[in-house]
């Protein structure tokens, strides 16, 4: 955890960059992109390292924050904005998302202004593009980043990437047989196939 400060305030200004208090004492940094997404980096060390370090690792996922929950995190010490430097260039374009209805295997695909293409929630294509979803700072991010991250065991139930999100279907659907909610639609592909 980093220092508290009670006036802080969430700084959504693309190149903003974030350390974020992860696991086990791991700081993760994030970086806002032009959309105001933020994009977090392949890249975790228990202290913050020089800034120019953490811009050039690769982009290990690019989440939707909602911002109120960015000052809730700066003010309890979960993030630290770190400051404002240039947008790192894996994200300077969007990319792409998924809005997947409950209870269908159609999905939408957008990216940007461009029109959107639907296609079924198995395509191979898609299973490692980000589920539309708003993330919380403080109670979501750091069981987020771990999943990514992916060296140490993740809460079976973080989502993110369709893949996942798939999975956490079929665990339910398993764990829950006689609720109707989460019963796999017709034509359910599993996950153990692709």
């Amino acid at each position: 955890m980093f220092e508290q400060q009670p006036t802080a305030r969430a700084d959504l200004k693309a190149g903003t960059l974030y350390a974020v208090a992860g696991e086990r004492r791991w700081v993760y940094y994030g970086q806002v992109t032009p959309e105001k997404n933020i994009g977090f980096f392949r890249r975790r060390d228990h202290d913050p390292v020089e800034v120019d370090a953490v811009l050039s690792e690769a982009i290990m996922s690019v989440v939707t924050v909602s911002y109120p929950s960015i000052t809730r995190a700066l003010r309890t010490g979960r993030w630290r904005k770190l400051g404002r430097f240039p947008v790192a260039g894996e994200l300077l374009n969007p990319r792409p998302s998924v809005q997947w209805p409950a209870g269908t295997l159609t999905v939408s695909i957008g990216i940007g202004n461009e029109p959107e293409r639907v296609t079924s929630v198995d395509d191979p294509s898609i299973q490692d593009i980000e589920r539309m979803a708003v993330w919380d700072a403080e109670h979501h991010i750091s069981s987020r980043l771990t999943a990514d991250f992916g060296k140490e065991k993740a809460e079976w139930h973080v989502g993110g990437p369709i893949r996942r999100e798939r999975r956490i279907k079929e665990i339910l659907a398993e764990r829950f047989p006689d609720q109707p909610w989460h019963k796999l639609p017709s034509g359910w592909v599993p996950t153990s196939i692709r």
